[in-house]
């Protein structure tokens, strides 16, 4: 964290560089970052409700989708966040997680941005339907925090795996899709009861150890009030090994650090 703190200035450069970057030549620039989910909610829930015959929850769609654009951002850009940046890790020393973390600090600004969007749309629905948000809102810091430290896990395994095997990218581009309809971002869990049935069981219980089952609901739970979090403790532990998910990925991120200026 020292060595951290004595770098802000090349985070804050990295971080702005990422920025500028991603909408350079863009005629709406930071625009794209609400108006692509917002694109996607409004898709979803169309199609969700040719497929299961009933109405969607428009704002659990908006909340889903957003926090899934957070993930989806920060694996795109962590993939190549050291193999992008060949020169700088050939000739400058420099702590090299500063650039997985300026990735997904971009990304993290791009979706509080969203996250202000997400509060006006959602509490104007809300106030169509008589009812506004709780405090549960108050958690959303800490939902946050937990859903950048797994993305921060995700962008190091995978950026550093991408210097060694650059068939990476491609197996990420098919596992990235997998992955969003194997989350409930699209749907909550209540879908995913009723899919599952009392039959199967097990199957929710494996369900439910997908990371972003637990982070989504959670979401959910803070923005929406007649949503609420499952005291399964399938979810709890979902949620909770993510933690040593990204401090295992940083060992091996640390590991595999040594070689880096080799392979890019």
């Amino acid at each position: 964290m020292r060595s951290l703190i004595a770098r802000r200035e090349l985070i804050h450069a990295l971080v702005s560089r990422e920025m500028k970057a991603r909408y350079k030549g863009s005629s709406l620039g930071v625009l794209w970052s609400l108006l692509t989910p917002l694109f996607m909610a409004g898709i979803y829930a169309f199609f969700f409700r040719l497929i299961s015959g009933r109405a969607a929850n428009t704002s659990s769609i908006i909340v889903g989708v957003f926090a899934w654009q957070f993930t989806a951002n920060s694996i795109q850009q962590g993939l190549g966040c050291i193999s992008n940046n060949g020169n700088l890790v050939k000739k400058v020393f420099f702590p090299r997680v500063i650039l997985p973390l300026s990735v997904i600090t971009a990304a993290g600004i791009d979706y509080l941005i969203s996250l202000v969007v997400q509060l006006v749309v959602v509490g104007y629905l809300l106030w169509q339907s008589d009812t506004f948000f709780t405090l549960h809102l108050l958690a959303l810091p800490i939902i946050l925090l937990l859903h950048a430290w797994f993305n921060l896990g995700l962008a190091m395994l995978l950026g550093s795996m991408n210097v060694y095997y650059r068939d990476t990218q491609h197996f990420v581009g098919v596992a990235l899709s997998a992955l969003f309809f194997l989350s409930p971002a699209m749907y909550d869990l209540s879908f995913v009861h009723q899919l599952a049935g009392d039959m199967n069981p097990w199957l929710m219980k494996l369900y439910l150890l997908n990371p972003l089952a637990g982070i989504f609901t959670a979401y959910r739970w803070a923005f929406l009030p007649t949503s609420s979090f499952p005291s399964d403790p399938w979810i709890w532990i979902g949620m909770l090994w993510p933690i040593v998910f990204t401090l295992l990925a940083a060992l091996l991120f640390k590991k595999a650090q040594r070689n880096f200026a080799d392979y890019v």
